[in-house]
């Protein structure tokens, strides 16, 4: 049974779930260029998702190979949130308050955002130190997320990466997740997946 976090806003009892500090190991597998084999190593990862009482999940992960030096390998942060039309009460843009009271705050109007497959949507937004920002939409369904850039957005100088799918799933309390990636040249491929356990 899913415990819902104190103070969380009601929009984001569909991702409750993921609420906490996360632990585990992974592996990257992906093809780079006319190289023969895959890139393949192993790393271990640290996620966090938590929330300040507003309507979104504030998202943080950091990863290191699994050598004896625990060499950093990536980092990203971003904030995930249901997909929704704005309403009048919403905040911003910027810094601005909405006007009148706060939409959906209550589990039961949150109810009427029910998509046709009885699942939420949902969007993430991503960024990653390397000048890449990605925008994801998806839907979330029972301890399910499916997720698709809608927009990619790269510095002049970053590498070439252009679209990516995740998928995150809670399966006996653990956090499976899979990454696919269109980047250096390559159509959409399998690039790497994980399983984290729950610390905090």
């Amino acid at each position: 049974m899913i415990e819902l976090p104190e103070g969380l806003a009601p929009e984001l009892v569909p991702l409750s779930w993921l609420v906490g500090v996360w632990e585990g190991t992974g592996v990257v597998e992906y093809p780079v260029g006319d190289e023969d084999e895959p890139r393949k190593y192993e790393f271990g990862q640290r996620v966090s998702f938590s929330h300040d009482g507003l309507p979104y999940l504030n998202y943080s992960s950091t990863t290191w190979l699994l050598d004896d030096d625990h060499t950093p390998l990536a980092a990203e942060m971003g904030y995930w949130r249901i997909d929704r039309p704005n309403e009048p009460g919403d905040r911003g843009p910027a810094m601005l308050m909405g006007d009148g009271p706060a939409p959906f705050s209550t589990v039961e109007s949150v109810e009427t955002l029910r998509n046709t497959t009885d699942g939420f949507d949902v969007e993430a937004a991503i960024i990653h130190p390397t000048g890449v920002n990605e925008l994801y939409v998806g839907r979330v369904k029972k301890g399910r997320i499916d997720l698709a850039t809608d927009a990619v957005m790269r510095s002049p100088n970053a590498k070439d990466y252009s679209a990516a799918t995740r998928l995150y799933g809670l399966v006996e309390g653990k956090l499976f997740w899979a990454w696919d990636i269109a980047a250096l040249g390559q159509q959409l491929t399998s690039h790497a997946s994980g399983q984290l356990a729950k610390v905090d």
